[in-house]
This record gives structure tokens, sequence and C-alpha cells, in this order.
């Protein structure tokens, strides 16, 4: 039976109203669409099985991709890990509250169905103030993947969530556009090396400046396997993808702009930087400049969504650089693409 969905505005004059109806929902076993400022996620106070079982059913998520839980105080890490190592806390403190993920060894009372039968558990800090407000006043960790059906766009404004999710959630609070608008990054201490799994908008460049001997997994690179075990959610399937077939273009921008000139047609669109905007002859749409992946970041799951409602048959992509806080871009549409990627040397 389809659920009555709400949408509820989070402002300054009602922040205090909306939070108090979301907590009473999370505490019932009831989920809720939350904004944070890397995606809205879909959420589910982490004591009730029953409810971090329909978050999978909900999304269509596959059984074996873990969710990431979601704390407003450092003191509630007590309710979740083993031990805070000495680089986790130095990440703490650098990152918390924002969009990093930290994986530590789980305590026994987190559900073997938020990790997946893994003994980690992935945790996160949010900043944004509605997230915070609505962790508190439920007093309970959050578990929260993306509030969108698993493998679409993730959703970076309520309107996102509701075409997704009308009639299977009860409430949808509404605390405006994401401001990072890709998921957290996700870093792994439970090894000596600390290893991202998921780059984000917080950069290996940037961890590195806190824990000198952190890395990237090689996993980010590649197409991990059907059978394989990940301890990170999104390293697995196809992720971030409108219904038609993406493709990624790695080339210079003049190698670019010709090749999609020359196979794309009318029924196609490329999403390409603001400087080659006006030079591409079928159906186009810049994500963003070249040099900035932090606007980069902030618009493509909106784009991507978009350009699925104009009903495209093809989207060509323009890939953005593979370094720096661009990694975090370029892993998101490499997935979306489902690694179908061309490259075209100067």
């Amino acid at each position: 039976m389809a659920l009555n969905t709400q949408v509820l505005i989070a402002d300054t004059k009602n922040i205090d109203h909306v939070a108090k109806e979301a907590s009473r929902l999370l505490k019932s076993g009831e989920l809720v669409a939350i904004p944070t400022e890397t995606v809205y996620g879909l959420a589910a106070q982490i004591y009730s099985e029953d409810a971090i079982k329909r978050i999978f059913q909900v999304k269509g998520r596959p059984q074996d991709n873990p969710l990431i839980v979601h704390i407003s105080t450092t003191d509630m890490l007590d309710e979740l890990v083993e031990d805070v190592t000495p680089d986790a806390a130095k990440l703490i403190k650098a990152f918390w509250p924002g969009p990093l993920t930290i994986i530590f060894k789980k305590k026994s009372k987190v559900s073997d169905t938020i990790t997946c039968g893994m003994q980690t558990v992935a945790v996160r800090f949010p900043v944004h103030p509605v997230a915070q407000k609505i962790i508190n006043k439920t007093n309970i960790p959050l578990a929260a993947p993306s509030a969108n059906l698993s493998g679409k766009p993730s959703p970076t404004t309520a309107e996102h969530c509701f075409k997704d999710l009308n009639g299977k959630v009860p409430l949808i609070v509404d605390g405006g556009p994401c401001d990072v608008g890709v998921e957290s990054t996700v870093i792994s201490i439970v090894s000596d090396i600390p290893t991202i799994l998921r780059p984000g908008i917080i950069s290996l460049e940037e961890i590195q400046a806190v824990v000198g001997n952190a890395r990237i997994s090689s996993d980010v690179f590649r197409k991990v396997g059907e059978k394989e075990a990940v301890a990170s959610p999104g390293l697995k399937y196809r992720h971030y993808a409108p219904s038609c077939p993406v493709v990624m273009i790695e080339s210079s921008s003049e190698r670019y702009i010709e090749y999609v000139n020359k196979n794309g047609n009318s029924t196609e669109c490329a999403m390409c930087f603001e400087e080659e905007d006006g030079m591409i002859m079928i159906p186009h749409e810049k994500y963003g400049a070249l040099n900035d992946p932090e606007e980069q970041a902030h618009n493509i799951f909106n784009l991507l969504r978009v350009l699925d409602e104009k009903g495209y048959s093809k989207i060509y992509i323009h890939a953005p650089r593979n370094e720096g806080k661009a990694l975090a871009v370029s892993n998101r549409l490499i997935r979306a693409a489902g690694f179908q990627v061309v490259s075209i040397n100067d």
C-alpha cells in the first residue's frame, strides 16, 4: 500500500517542528529522507532491524552494499566502534563535522544488516544543520544511504527525492539544495595504511596533509566484480546512472568537440565544460568550468536527472581530470557510464 508522502521545508522558522516530526517517525521505525551537505539520505534509526531492511527494499539496493551510519556528536561513536585509532582521531579533528566517512571496526551491537555482514562500520558526522538537528532530536545514530532508487543519480534536492520515493516513505525533509553535490569521501582506518575507498570532495592530498601515509584503493579505478565483497558504498554495480547509455570521453577539448560533432546526433546530448559551450553541434549542457571540480560536483547529479527527463538516447561526457577533488567527479561519472570509456590521444 502506497504511503502519503509529506514534504516539510526545514527553514529557520520551523526547523524545530520539522526535526521533531522527523524524529518521531524515525523513533517509531519509519524511513525519512533528510538533507545533508553531500546528497540527501534515506534515514532509519539503527536499532530498528525492520527499518534497516526496509531501506534496502525501498531503494532496490543490493544486499551486499553496506550503509553509512550518521552521528551528530562524537560521543555517539562509543555506541558504534571498538576503537578510535590515532589516525582516526586526527581525521576526526580535521574533517568532522563534514563530508568524510571513516570506516572503523564495529561493536557487536551494530546490526550485520547495516554492515552487510562485515566486521566494520562506516560512520559520518554531517555538517548540515538540519541533519544534525534531526539526529540530535532522535538521539539515535541514523543509517542513511542516498535517498534515491538504487543505481539512479543521487538526489541533491528534495524534488529529486520526491520523484524517486513518492508513496514509499512518509516524510521528505526539504533542507534546500545540497552544497557539495557528491557523496562523502570514504576512508578505512582498520589496516596500517589509511585507505580511501570512495573519493569525495575531501581529496587524497588534503587527507595526506593530516595522515601522511594515506593512499587510494585500486578498487576506485576498476570495475569491481559481482561476487567481490566491498567495505564501502559506491564501489560495486552501476551507480549514479540515467536510463540511457552514457559514454565517457577522455581527451582534450579539441578532440572531444571533434568526436561528438562527428559521432553524435540530435537525439543525443553532450555534457561539456563551460569553455566548450557553443562549439558543439549536437544538444549539449555544461556541467562546470574545466578547472573547477567543486562546481562540477555540485552540478553533475542534477544535470544527469535533467537530461534523463528530456529523453536523450545517449549522453556523451567529457571526462574531468582524474586527480585531486576532480577524482570524485570522475569516479561518479565513470560509474554512471558503466565503465564505457573512449580514450582519444592527441
